[in-house]
């Protein structure tokens, strides 16, 4: 299937919300929310044709499982977008030169954003809501194991645009074909950023291919560094949040890094963790510490494989350092710049921690599930860049736009 045609229209669609009436998008993100809530049971037996075709152990599971008490988090997120400021046409800077022209410098949207993702079908609704409200038209490339999910979810975003009389290409859903991904990446013409969410092989794959612009978002190894000086009551909880609150997800904990001087506290560290079935690949030392204290079946010798592995399930590494250092050397090395954290009482530590550390998000006494566009204040979120131009951390309607010079005279020419 040729796509040209229709990337014409999507980018056609754009124009149109080059002058947003913010009334008119609000009025619509409210009637989407709401139009959502009343078709939940239709979007969850959609959804349920996907699930069936996956095995219930696959780590994508849970990604694409879309819950009643999911989709109110979907409404919910929806309504908050609705109300987010207007983030295009701010002025950044303004000034007026010797020779009387008022140069300014303002937001505006990008045009036309692809957005290629893997199992969650949430994601559909996150990037429209937010490419709508920033005036940015979205193609999006869903996989095929959540066929089903998505097209219910355009199918309810667009009949609510055409009561509004707003063209409804500006959410186009493409077949989930891989040609349909290599013309996607290749639409220079027509589209003017593409954004991967999934995998590391996913993003790979399309910083490879794309002739487009990308921004990089989605995968997360995370890690947790628990300092000498570290509280652990404190550590307790913070470890087993980080791991356990929703394992599919890329702010999850993947390596618990602990300083040999507090391996007589781990089995408490983690004992938390044992509750929810969470098997541990501990290096030598941590798992000596672990025998006898941990659930004998859910304890193993790490491998080479375990470090720098984002898991994605109820499975953990542990990695024993001998000092500070060392346990910054680990997360340089096996890191994917996402989300970091460190656990201590030491402000010293801490505050070399935050500076050092080379992430999007870097936390001192507290779990790396925060790193999330809701959870910073952002309404919702197109994803978690782990990249340095442009944007950084959790993706919202900032980071949706992109900026032109205005330059304002009355006749003035240049010798």
């Amino acid at each position: 299937m040729n796509l040209e045609s229709v990337f014409k229209k999507v980018l056609k669609a754009s124009r149109t919300l080059n002058v947003p009436d913010q009334d008119i998008i609000i009025k619509a993100l409210q009637m989407i929310a709401k139009e959502t809530d009343k078709s939940s049971g239709f979007i969850i037996s959609e959804n349920e044709k996907d699930l069936a075709l996956m095995d219930k152990t696959d780590s994508k599971y849970d990604r694409l499982l879309l819950s009643r008490d999911r989709i109110k988090g979907i409404v919910a997120d929806l309504r908050n977008v609705a109300q987010m400021p207007n983030p295009v046409g701010k002025i950044l800077s303004e000034n007026i030169r010797p020779n009387g022209l008022r140069i300014s410098k303002i937001t505006v949207p990008f045009g036309v954003i692809g957005v290629i993702f893997e199992s969650r079908p949430n994601v559909t609704f996150d990037v429209f809501s937010l490419c709508f409200k920033s005036g940015n038209a979205c193609i999006l490339k869903g996989g095929s194991d959540a066929i089903n999910s998505n097209k219910a979810i355009v199918e309810i975003i667009k009949s609510c645009l055409a009561k509004l009389d707003i063209d409804p290409h500006i959410i186009t859903l493409l077949p989930a074909g891989r040609n349909e991904t290599f013309q996607l990446l290749n639409a220079r013409k027509y589209v003017d950023l593409i954004i991967p969410r999934g995998s590391r092989e996913l993003i790979d794959f399309v910083r490879e291919n794309s002739v487009i612009p990308v921004i990089e978002t989605g995968a997360g190894i995370c890690h947790t560094y628990f300092d000498e000086y570290g509280d652990k009551v404190k550590g307790r909880n913070i470890i087993n949040n980080a791991k356990t609150r929703r394992v599919s997800v890329c702010n999850a904990l993947d390596c618990m890094i602990i300083h040999e001087k507090r391996l007589s506290d781990l089995a408490y560290l983690v004992e938390l963790c044992s509750g929810s079935d969470v098997e541990l690949y501990a290096d030598s030392k941590a798992f000596a510490a672990l025998i006898g204290r941990y659930p004998a079946g859910l304890l193993h010798k790490a491998d080479r494989e375990s470090f720098g592995t984002e898991f994605l399930s109820y499975r953990m590494a542990v990695k024993t350092v001998a000092k500070f250092e060392d346990a910054l050397a680990h997360i340089e090395k096996y890191g994917s710049k996402h989300s970091e954290a460190i656990i201590s009482e030491n402000n010293d530590r801490i505050n070399l921690f935050l500076k050092l550390i080379d992430a999007s998000s870097v936390y001192s006494n507290a779990s790396t599930a925060f790193t999330d566009g809701g959870e910073f204040g952002l309404g919702a979120e197109i994803g978690i860049s782990t990249q340095k131009l442009h944007a950084r951390g959790p993706m919202a309607l900032e980071e949706l736009t992109t900026y032109k010079w205005i330059i304002e005279g009355n006749g003035q020419i240049r010798k």
